[in-house]
């Protein structure tokens, strides 16, 4: 199902996208992640990487947005981006977890050739519980998250579920 917002944003509702975990995650960090791409079948990439985040015992998945389809914008001679949200638990430290994406994102076939090119698959940590860094390899919140579309709409619909079920998503 797609839910077209204007002329350049449209909402995909997936069989992944939203979705909403029925357990109760004993982990301790709340993180989430946003989810983008723009090169060849992004959909089936990001059913595979919820795939493998919910077979990995490092993590709980506790909530998806749907997926929002939108310009690209610095380098804008390119397609337009799949993006989404993900909520996780995991027991992992932020470094640890960092890596963990970035080996997921490889895994994928994420290739790095400079910055907002066009990419298969990118996971930026927009939050990491209530922690603020700021080091070369890591900034949390991501910066400039609440000035992208991309992260902005996808992250209302999961706040506004979370309302509603009384969870509570940081910023």
């Amino acid at each position: 199902m797609l839910k077209k917002l204007d002329d350049k944003l449209t909402l995909f509702f997936t069989s992944n996208f939203p979705y909403t975990s029925k357990i109760n995650s004993n982990k301790k960090y709340l993180v989430t992640i946003g989810i983008g791409g723009n090169i060849g079948n992004v959909k089936s990439r990001f059913d595979k990487l919820f795939l493998y985040l919910k077979e990995d015992l490092r993590f709980d998945i506790l909530m998806t947005s749907p997926l929002l389809l939108n310009p690209p914008f610095g380098f804008l001679n390119q397609n337009d981006f799949l993006n989404g949200i993900i909520v996780i638990k995991s027991n992992l430290s932020p470094n640890d977890f960092l890596k963990n994406m970035q080996r997921l994102e490889n895994r994928l076939g994420r290739k790095r050739s400079f910055q907002d090119a066009p990419r298969t698959l990118d996971i930026d940590i927009i939050f990491f519980d209530n922690k603020k860094i700021n080091t070369q390899k890591l900034i949390i919140p991501h910066k400039d998250w609440a000035n992208r579309e991309s992260v902005i709409i996808p992250l209302k619909y999961i706040k506004n579920y979370k309302t509603k079920k009384n969870i509570v998503i940081n910023k």
